[in-house]
């Protein structure tokens, strides 16, 4: 029997979990596989790994001692990579962290959140859990996933959000919105946070931030996961005014970033030759695997990263074709779109595989 006076509030049942990416460790199990026996084109990450010197920090990082707090070696050196003042950044454990800090710095019970999709469930599923709730503008497939900001504006506008996310370049469209929109739309509506997930930027070239603007209903959240191949140790960070960071800052949990992904994100920014060279050949790698799709038959969808979405027909039967040779793609029935799987590129020798794969899985 369930006792009402210790029952949780109601949105933790009412909201579900969002299915993600990356190796489910539980069914690679039930399929009796190891994860070193799996592919995994079904994240968005950098396949060419961290910087040989992270390595080398993550050896020389104390273990017996708390991490710093405040992250200041760290935040030191984006404030010079960014030429960002140290007081207007925030550090977090992924930007899933800061997501959820977000939601809880700024969404009240009844506020509205506007979220521009398809996209990353965690932004509805963090405003919900707060007793928020969400309206969404979803661009369409047979407009090659655009966004129509004029029409995304008078959503806004309408319906007046508290807080707005929107990813840029958006997961899983590969889709970028241009930064003189974005600041126009926030110049528009200067009560609501404007949320931008720049999670992917380093994979675009000639990309524009929108973090060159100072409005103070604007925040920036970048991730250190996928651009310099640090998933496994979570580091993500937040551009904002001084009193928006002070907001995230006062609900964070201490000790949030540990001390290894703390040293591992002072090493990698410092080894920007290591990240460039992976980022020209991923450029050249997408270009030779889109190119082998449309080979195949297949028709990927227009995108500006290293990752796009691929109609399949039925996504979960195309995963599981590949998941029996093992390789992982990731269905996109959680973002709306059973028909359709994403891919992203891996190394020459990886991504001939997956061709090989969906050519078999063809006959």
């Amino acid at each position: 029997m369930t006792d009402d006076r210790i029952a949780p509030r109601p949105e933790v049942w009412a909201t579900p979990p969002e299915q993600h990416g990356a190796l489910d460790y539980a069914e690679l199990e039930r399929a009796g596989l190891g994860p070193e026996q799996v592919l995994d084109f079904s994240v968005n990450s950098n396949p060419y790994g961290p910087s040989p010197l992270v390595r080398q920090a993550l050896a020389w990082t104390p273990l017996d001692r708390y991490p710093d707090r405040e992250a200041l070696a760290l935040r030191r050196a984006l404030s010079a990579q960014q030429g960002v003042a140290l007081d207007h950044i925030l550090v977090g454990n992924g930007t899933a962290e800061l997501i959820w800090l977000l939601a809880m710095a700024f969404v009240r019970p009844g506020d509205r959140a506007l979220v521009v999709g398809p996209t990353f469930g965690e932004y509805a599923r963090a405003v919900t859990l707060m007793g928020g709730c969400v309206a969404r503008w979803t661009a369409r497939p047979e407009q090659d996933f655009a966004v129509e900001t004029t029409a995304l504006r008078r959503m806004g506008q309408r319906t007046g959000p508290r807080i707005v996310f929107l990813c840029n370049p958006n997961n899983p469209t590969g889709v970028v919105v241009p930064s003189s929109q974005i600041h126009e739309w926030a110049a528009a509506q200067p009560r609501t946070l404007f949320v931008i997930d720049e999670a992917y930027y380093q994979f675009v070239p000639g990309f524009r931030t929108a973090a060159d603007s100072r409005r103070s209903n604007l925040v920036v959240l970048r991730s250190m996961t996928k651009d310099y191949a640090l998933a496994g140790l979570r580091l993500g960070y937040a551009l904002g005014t001084r009193a928006v960071i002070r907001a995230l800052a006062r609900v964070r949990p201490p000790w949030s970033v540990n001390a290894l992904a703390q040293a591992a994100g002072v090493v990698a920014l410092g080894d920007r030759e290591h990240l460039q060279d992976s980022m020209r050949k991923l450029r050249r790698d997408r270009e030779t695997l889109r190119a082998g799709l449309v080979a195949l038959g297949l028709h990927p969808a227009p995108s500006v990263t290293h990752y796009f979405l691929l109609p399949v027909g039925n996504g979960l039967v195309f995963r599981r074709a590949l998941m029996n040779k093992g390789i992982l793609v990731r269905d996109c029935a959680s973002f709306g779109l059973p028909g359709h799987v994403r891919i992203a590129t891996r190394t020459p020798e990886e991504n001939a595989r997956l061709l090989e794969g969906v050519r078999e899985a063809g006959k």
